[in-house]
């Protein structure tokens, strides 16, 4: 038994292997979105010419792939090169957040509370501490991605752990169980409506509730911390053992007991911190709150709370590092938090480069209908295939985590893919509520894995502050077990949890009518 594990464990680390070398020989992620650039615009220039039997469903008419090496399309992307990226959702996102964070490094916030957090947690609770709040940086919107991902390197750095396990740890819990929570996001009522709009192609007085999968995600929330706590600490973190560090470490925080300047500035910064959360919830309780939206409510993806978020995390991080600063000594005028901030910018040089390419590449592959092919025409494959109720499920879920490799955003493809798998297996008894759930396994599993995911590039920079070698391929292999680990094991636990019969969510069902 133990020489068929040791097996086991080389071929797995001889796989993980290949594909960090394989991967790390791919060109250096920004000249990667400009090699796929030229790709998507030659593939749409050549499939301009062909007819596809697709419809789509945004318009109701036939999709046509449009070329992109029309002199109106080349003119039109030269007009709207600047605004691809600087409104590019993840830049500004990442860069008002570092501002924040930024002053709270360099004040010595970031530090004292992270010695302090980790003087109360127990050393073997760190991993699946670091996935639950990865998890729950869900109902933040992309807070997880700037806030989560990096402390889980810094948490494990400071424990005398490898902290490129932890940068993986808590982008499994981000990315990967991204359909795991529990707590309500904006995420639930985007997909219930794009889920009631396919639904209602066969009925059209059919109502989902918003939370109809609330209970099947806050019992995979539990399915992913497990997994995930598994797969670092049996599979990840052993391989990284033998990754030296070599990146800029002598401003990283460790183990030293605070000094008494140290707590006198956590509890002035704590204190203003709860003052902000109360205010906060005073001003958010009452019915009419200018945090609510129209319909009076606060988590929406129109509610001023939700799109005020990563402002209030600049602000989170912000004030209570001033109120650090000034009580320990750390600063002494405006110019100390500027300084602060300006060093924040400075790391994410890299970062804006190649979100100035990918911006270009995620327009262009919108323009072209190269994305809306490759779903639709997946899930017409699935249709014909007329497979058992059950296959089909795990059919959904493999097209929704192959797709997920091209098509980053969980809103576009299920806008795409709600309109056919809903309805199909509608006519085969399968209720909307259970479709919606498979497509959120395949839409999580595979977000880790793609370098097409807009953060993907961010979390190879948060790397290459503790390994300067780090690259796609790096991440890519040191991400792919836990992919793997949640795609079949997640499978498995909807097929079982609708075996058993336990509710999916709030008047939910699995069958229809």
């Amino acid at each position: 038994m133990p020489e068929e594990h040791t097996t086991k464990t080389t071929l797995t680390t001889r796989i993980l292997a290949s594909v960090e070398r394989i991967g790390n020989r791919l060109p250096d992620p920004a000249v990667l979105f400009i090699v796929l650039l030229f790709a998507v615009w030659g593939l749409s220039w050549l499939l301009s010419y062909v007819t596809f039997d697709v419809v789509d469903p945004r318009s109701g008419e036939a999709l046509v792939i449009n070329s992109l090496l029309s002199g109106t399309a080349m003119t039109e992307f030269l007009a709207v090169m600047v605004t691809n990226f600087s409104h590019f959702h993840p830049v500004g996102v990442v860069l008002v957040a570092m501002l924040g964070i930024g002053v709270a490094e360099h004040t010595g916030f970031i530090k004292a509370a992270l010695r302090a957090l980790l003087n109360i947690t127990p050393g073997r609770l760190l991993t699946p501490m670091v996935i639950f709040a990865g998890i729950i940086s869900h109902s933040a919107v992309d807070a997880g991605y700037v806030l989560v991902i990096p402390l889980g390197g810094v948490i494990f750095y400071a424990a005398g752990r490898h902290p490129l396990a932890g940068i993986a740890a808590a982008f499994a819990g981000v990315s990967g169980g991204f359909s795991a929570n529990f707590v309500p996001s904006s995420l639930d009522p985007m997909l219930q409506g794009l889920s009631q709009a396919g639904a209602r192609i066969l009925d059209p007085d059919i109502v989902l509730n918003p939370l109809n999968n609330y209970f099947f995600t806050t019992a995979s929330s539990l399915l992913i911390i497990g997994l995930g706590w598994y797969v670092t600490e049996k599979i990840v973190e052993p391989r990284l053992n033998g990754t030296k560090l070599d990146g800029d470490l002598g401003d990283l925080p460790t183990m030293q007991a605070l000094e008494p300047d140290e707590r006198k500035g956590l509890r002035a910064a704590g204190l203003v911190f709860l003052f902000g959360v109360f205010i906060m919830a005073a001003t958010a309780w009452p019915a009419d709150s200018p945090w609510r939206d129209e319909a009076g409510d606060l988590t929406s993806g129109t509610a001023p709370l939700m799109r005020a978020i990563v402002a209030l995390i600049f602000l989170m991080f912000f004030i209570p590092g001033y109120v650090y600063g000034l009580a320990v000594g750390t600063v002494k005028n405006t110019g100390d938090l500027i300084d602060g901030m300006t060093r924040a910018m400075h790391q994410m040089a890299y970062y804006l480069v190649i979100m100035f390419f990918i911006a270009q590449f995620v327009y262009a592959f919108g323009q072209s209908n190269l994305g809306i092919l490759l779903a639709l025409q997946g899930a017409a494959w699935l249709k014909a295939l007329a497979m058992p109720p059950t296959v089909t499920i795990v059919g959904v879920i493999l097209i929704t985590a192959f797709i997920n490799l091209f098509i980053g955003s969980a809103s576009a493809k299920w806008g795409l893919l709600a309109s056919i798998f809903v309805p199909m297996l509608m006519q085969l008894g399968i209720s909307p509520d259970l479709t919606q759930a498979a497509y959120r396994i395949g839409d999580s599993s595979t977000n880790i894995i793609t370098p097409l995911l807009p953060y993907f590039p961010l979390v190879v920079v948060y790397c290459q502050r503790y390994v300067k070698h780090t690259g796609i391929g790096t991440l890519t292999a040191m991400m792919l077990p836990y992919s793997v680990t949640f795609l079949v094991a997640w499978t498995l636990f909807l097929l079982l949890y609708t075996l058993v019969g336990l509710p999916l969510g709030i008047q939910s069902s699995y069958t229809y009518p």
